[in-house]
């Protein structure tokens, strides 16, 4: 590519570019992406009280596990390859970007990276939990051998009872927070590089696509939120920052539309890490703390229509996902 091409976008040079028309597509976009990141993130948040939408009915086993088929060919079908597209783009110089195959290589380590973080933070949790449970030292201390013998008989049932539970709910808050992390990232690159074009044929389909990719994450994210328990005020914040990155994505590459050139080194250096980290994260997180967790759970394996089920969604997720790559 000539570093004259290079150093424009390409949409000056097609027959579809409109200004004015794809500014009206462009707030269209973010109500509707906004929307649709609400409802989806509200669902799991607000239903939890009914008995259909309660994270341990099969319906939100089955809604989960296509939401999960979702994530995962948005990871592989969607940002991997467009990762590997701005990393390998003729516009960078020959060393080192076309010399190494960096996307997957970027993507491997931040799965890497995810699984520790996922290790550390259930360790920094189940700490915290060992260490409130702790009964004072002094009230040890003044107890009688009688009532040392009668606490520690009780707490020994309730940690048999218990444990699994609290363990499964370290998991959760642990699962929730990296999800939408890997979620986030990547919401910032996609609502910028809709933000920053100017033709309403490439944004008119990313509006139907972004909006049905945001509502099943967002399905699936707040499902993560509430098994983890968090308190009504870190759930709504968790849920609005969800709902908000990709339009406020948006609204930045409004702001930057006329100075910023998806083609220069640096856009596609920094876009192509970023889809890289992201693409890691969220077949990370797809595959093992959402695909992995249920379908391998006994659960599952003792309910045989609910798994038919829970892989029959799987698998339509992840087609229907991959199939919009066709359009964007």
């Amino acid at each position: 590519m000539s570093n004259s091409t290079c150093n424009t976008n390409d949409e000056e040079s097609d027959g579809c570019r409109d200004d004015s028309y794809a500014l009206v597509l462009k707030m269209i976009a973010i109500a509707a992406i906004l929307i649709a990141s609400f409802c989806g993130v509200s669902i799991p948040l607000l239903g939890k009280n009914r008995r259909f939408l309660q994270t341990d009915s099969n319906l939100f086993v089955i809604v989960k596990a296509f939401a999960a088929g979702v994530i995962l060919a948005t990871g592989f079908v969607h940002i991997l390859p467009d990762a590997t597209s701005a990393l390998t783009d003729s516009c960078l110089p020959s060393f080192p970007w076309l010399e190494f195959p960096f996307s997957g290589f970027i993507a491997m380590v931040a799965a890497l990276a995810t699984l520790l973080a996922d290790s550390v933070g259930t360790w920094y949790y189940e700490s915290k939990q060992i260490e409130n449970f702790q009964p004072n030292s002094f009230e040890v201390e003044s107890e009688s051998e009688e009532e040392r013998r009668l606490r520690e008989h009780s707490h020994g049932h309730s940690h048999g009872i218990g444990s699994g539970d609290e363990e499964g709910g370290v998991r959760h808050i642990v699962v929730s927070q990296v999800l939408e992390l890997g979620i986030v990232s990547h919401s910032v690159i996609i609502g910028l590089s809709l933000g920053v074009s100017q033709s309403p044929c490439t944004i008119k389909p990313l509006i139907g696509a972004l909006s049905f990719h945001q509502f099943f994450e967002g399905f699936a994210l707040g499902g993560c939120i509430t098994q983890a328990n968090f308190t009504t005020l870190k759930s709504t914040i968790m849920a609005c920052f969800f709902a908000i990155t990709t339009p406020v994505g948006i609204a930045i590459g409004i702001g930057v539309s006329s100075i910023y050139n998806a083609n220069s080194p640096r856009a596609l250096v920094i876009e192509g890490i970023f889809d890289s980290i992201s693409a890691g994260i969220l077949v990370y997180m797809a595959l093992v703390d959402l695909i992995a967790a249920d379908f391998l759970s006994k659960r599952m394996r003792c309910n045989v229509r609910l798994q038919v089920l829970s892989y029959f969604a799987l698998f339509v997720g992840a087609v229907s996902m991959s199939s919009l790559a066709i359009w964007a």
